[in-house]
């Protein structure tokens, strides 16, 4: 309460008497003001111990379903175990492969007319050899798949997420230039220039996050709002379906209707938080569970991070709907209260 003494017996008890009861309490400064900043702004936060039932929209986005409908191809390679890469051999159905499906880079990166060779990244590599469209001059599917996760711990959660969006369709290609794992391009998209001759430019990137792992807060925020930056959604996903288990929520949040704050006698909660510093490590299960848990209640989770100078940054978590998928995947916006 601002201004406010709290006294005992004819004691006055300060901050740091109170606060210090709780110093060793898991993330009491973190979700001490993340509450504050919630507060100052003029709004409800209210503990989250009540299960609230009655209907609330929770927002998803449902993102468009087709398939990958590819012809026979008869691509022959070499691999080349350094670079995790595949020169392709036939220069026919390496231009073909790429023009038509956007597999690898033929020629230049937007130069294909430099250029009479295809080369596939390790993820082109294995999803044309699962397809049978590819056959390697000098490594198993096996071989490559060790070779591969020997490099990076979390290849196969990679490769599981880039397969599920190409198999719908999508165009996966690398996100190193954002900061995350891939950029994502919509059913239909092609490496060659528009009608009014400007290249296609990705609006989403993927960042993969498997249950297993953890992440510094601040290198995960820092990877949202490079994307951001530059004008693209982030997608969070989480390979496989969420295991039992709930996670606790920190609070629940009142916001505003018509211009007005609105309040636990006419209204109900619209936000789940989840409070979070900036040097803590957050896992992939952890977060996936506080998600469902939002779910379970029938809200929609904010983030609020608290940095080392208390200041409290919000993203938005939105479901994503990808038809026929066993992956978790959640759009992140930055959100100003």
């Amino acid at each position: 309460m601002r201004n406010a003494a709290c006294t005992k017996g004819k004691k006055q008890v300060t901050f740091s008497d109170l606060a210090a009861k709780f110093s060793s309490a898991p993330k009491f400064i973190a979700r001490y003001f993340t509450y504050k900043d919630w507060r100052d702004r003029g709004l409800v936060a209210a503990m989250p111990d009540k299960h609230y039932t009655e209907p609330n929209q929770t927002p998803v986005k449902k993102y468009p379903l087709s398939s990958l409908r590819m012809r026979k191809y008869d691509l022959h390679g070499v691999f080349f175990k350094t670079d995790l890469m595949t020169v392709a051999e036939e220069e026919a159905q390496g231009k073909a492969l790429y023009e038509d499906f956007w597999f690898g880079q033929y020629g230049s990166y937007k130069a294909a007319d430099r250029g009479r060779l295809n080369k596939l990244d390790v993820y082109d590599t294995l999803f044309l050899l699962d397809k049978k469209a590819l056959a390697l001059r000098n490594m198993t599917r096996a071989g490559l798949m060790r070779l591969a996760c020997d490099r990076r711990k979390d290849f196969a959660s990679l490769y599981a997420v880039y397969k599920d969006w190409r198999e719908k369709g999508y165009v996966i290609k690398t996100g190193f230039k954002f900061g995350t794992h891939f950029r994502v391009y919509f059913p239909g998209a092609k490496p060659m220039k528009k009608d009014d001759g400007a290249w296609i430019h990705s609006k989403h990137v993927i960042h993969v996050f498997p249950k297993s792992s953890k992440l510094l807060i601040s290198e995960w925020a820092r990877a949202i709002r490079v994307a951001h930056s530059v004008r693209k959604t982030f997608i969070l996903a989480v390979p496989g379906k969420t295991s039992r288990g709930r996670s606790e929520i920190d609070f629940v949040l009142y916001h505003r209707r018509g211009g007005e704050a609105d309040s636990p006698q006419g209204a109900r909660p619209r936000y789940a938080m989840l409070s979070l510093s900036e040097e803590e490590y957050i896992g992939g299960q952890e977060l996936a569970r506080a998600i469902n848990e939002a779910k379970r209640r029938k809200m929609e989770l904010l983030l609020a991070i608290a940095d080392r100078e208390t200041a409290v940054t919000y993203y938005r978590v939105i479901q994503i709907k990808l038809p026929g998928s066993r992956h978790d995947y959640f759009e992140i916006d930055w959100f100003q209260p």
